[in-house]
Parts: structure tokens; sequence; C-alpha cells
């Protein structure tokens, strides 16, 4: 039996370039799309954007390790206790991030909290720097899921839709998912990708107005990446260690959902108008816009009924009782200050 679409996704005629592998090189170009977009968005927020790069210097390799792992304690026993069902050792195994994999939820965690921290650290509003880089995670995500197709690896179960991703195992190694007498199947990190990209789209929308509390949206992405992941995982085929009999994954995204949606709800979810206007009204950072110099203090007005008011400087006391108010030669009439 087998199942075999007329129109599909073929399958990667490589997976590396020269000495680069390819599932690498779509990670590292989804980190640099995801800073890329947050330091245009703190630049409009009226921000210095070289803060976004610093924060991303330890967020980023905070969220690599945290990925690993949460890879490795979730595929503990099958893949590094030891033990002769597994495929190697906890050390140095749980360290060769080029063989095994890395798990995103451990990765937004250690991420965020990095980067949180740091942006603290260097005095910025942590809240309005969550508010603009957020969104540049899931589009990571989706550029990093490109990785999985030239890997051949996190498809679903066998289909025969139009879209279905054929595998060819190569050099007769063995693909985990792969059934033999399949060949076509549910492109499941694909489906990951456009909904990701739908993330980022509705963040993006969801901030243009706003309107949600500052910080929420943190809580907005967890609880919408959560529900894709939730029903994509239910579709994998591929070996996962499961808990009560479903994949751990699925369990990880029920709890984010709910994460997620406590952080949109708590204290209420939208901001008072005052809060909107004043959002909506930054001016984005120029760095080419000279320094604004100190404003200038203005005289103090003196009272109108101060005989001096006119004066440049200090006068004999005397000049003004030769000249009478009522005297006719005095130009301009009497002084107005001193008319009943």
């Amino acid at each position: 039996m087998s199942a075999a679409s007329l129109a599909f996704i073929p399958a990667p005629p490589f997976d590396s370039i020269g000495p680069f592998r390819l599932y690498g090189l779509m990670i590292a170009l989804g980190v640099l799309a995801a800073v890329a977009l947050a330091r245009r968005r703190w630049a409009e927020r009226g921000n210095d954007p070289e803060q976004i790069s610093a924060i991303a210097l330890w967020a980023v390799p905070a969220g690599l390790i945290g990925s690993r792992i949460y890879h490795v304690i979730t595929d503990y026993d099958r893949l590094y206790c030891g033990a002769p069902k597994c495929e190697r050792s906890l050390f140095p195994g749980a360290f060769e991030i080029w063989n095994g994999g890395l798990g995103i939820p451990g990765g937004i965690i250690a991420g965020v909290a990095v980067g949180i921290y740091v942006g603290h650290r260097m005095g910025v509003d942590w809240r309005d720097c969550v508010d603009a880089s957020i969104p540049g995670l899931p589009l990571a995500q989706a550029i990093g899921r490109l990785g999985n197709y030239f890997n051949q690896e996190l498809f679903g179960r066998p289909t025969d839709v139009p879209w279905a991703l054929k595998v060819e195992p190569r050099d007769g190694l063995p693909i985990d998912g792969y059934v033999p007498g399949f060949e076509t199947y549910h492109p499941t990190f694909a489906y990951e990708l456009v909904w990701n990209l739908g993330v980022v789209g509705l963040l993006l929308w969801i901030d243009s107005k706003r309107k949600l509390g500052k910080g929420k949206i943190l809580g907005a992405y967890v609880a919408m990446y959560f529900l894709g992941r939730l029903w994509i995982e239910a579709m994998r085929s591929d070996t996962a260690t499961e808990v009560f009999g479903l994949r751990v994954n699925i369990w990880t995204s029920i709890v984010g959902i709910t994460i997620g949606t406590a952080i949109v709800l708590w204290n209420g979810p939208l901001r008072t108008t005052a809060e909107t206007e004043a959002a909506l009204a930054v001016t984005p950072f120029d760095p080419e816009a000279p320094a604004t110099p100190d404003a200038e203090v203005p005289d103090a007005e003196v009272p109108a009924d101060d005989p001096d008011a006119d004066s440049d400087g200090p006068e004999d006391d005397d000049t003004d009782e030769a000249i009478p108010d009522d005297d006719p030669s005095t130009v301009g009439g009497p002084d107005p200050a001193s008319d009943p």
C-alpha cells in the first residue's frame, strides 16, 4: 500500500552547501531576520536600535542553550540515558547540537527571560522592548522550519494531498517517521511555517493599533504559537517521548496556551485611551538628527506697573521727576501704567 500524489513537494536534492549544513544556515537567517525586524520596530518607537543588538548578543545564545536543554530533557530516556535502547550517552551527546535537535519551547523561555533581564539592566522599559521584539520570534521560527525540509524531518503521516512532501532516504540511512511503502507525507514543518507567518502578521496588526496593554503581546504570541503547535504536533509521525499516551509537546502546548492567555488577560488586556494615543504619537528614532539644544530660558517678565519696565539699564532717579506725567511735551502722552 502506498500513498502517492500526482503533485507533490519534491525531496530536497541536498542538505548542505560546502561545509555548511542548510539546517544551520536557516536558523542563522531566522535570527538575523528577527533582530532586523526588532531593530526597525524599536527605532519606530523613538529608541536607539543598537540597544536591540546589545540585548540580542545575550538573548540569542541563551535561546539556543535553552532549546538544547529542552530537547535533552524531553528526549532524555529515548536518546541520552545510556541504556541499550538509547542512541548515545548523555555526555558528550547532550552538547552535540549538530546531532539531535532543538526544542523551541525551551528557546522561548530562556531567550525571552534573558532578553528581559538584559534590557532591564540597560535601563529600557522591558515591556516596550518586548512589544518591539516579539513579532521577530515567529518570523525566525518560520525561516528555521525550512531547515527541517533540508534535513527531511518533522513531517507527518502518509498522505496523497497535492501538497504532500516526498521523502527519500539518502545513502540507505533510516529516517525517523518514514514508513516503507509510502512516498509522500504531510509537510507538518511547512504547516508550522505558514502558521508562524500568520502569527507574525497578526501580531504586527495588533501592535499597530497600540490597544493591547504594554508587554501583553508576549502573551498573545505564546498563546497563538502553541495553539498552532497543538494541532500540528498531533499530525506528526516521528518518534517522540509520550506522557499518558500523548506526545510531550502536546502537553507543553496546552500549558503554553494557558499561560499566554493568562498574560493577556491579567489586569485587563487593553490600554487606556490616553496610553494608546501616547503610544501612537511617538516620534521614530533618527540617528542623523542633531542633538536637541538646551531650551533658552526666557527673560522674566517685568510687572506692567514697574516704572523701569522699558529701561535697558540703571537710570538717575531724578530723571522721572524732571518730566511730569501731564507735561504735553512727553512723547506718546502719559505713562499708561500711571493712568488712573
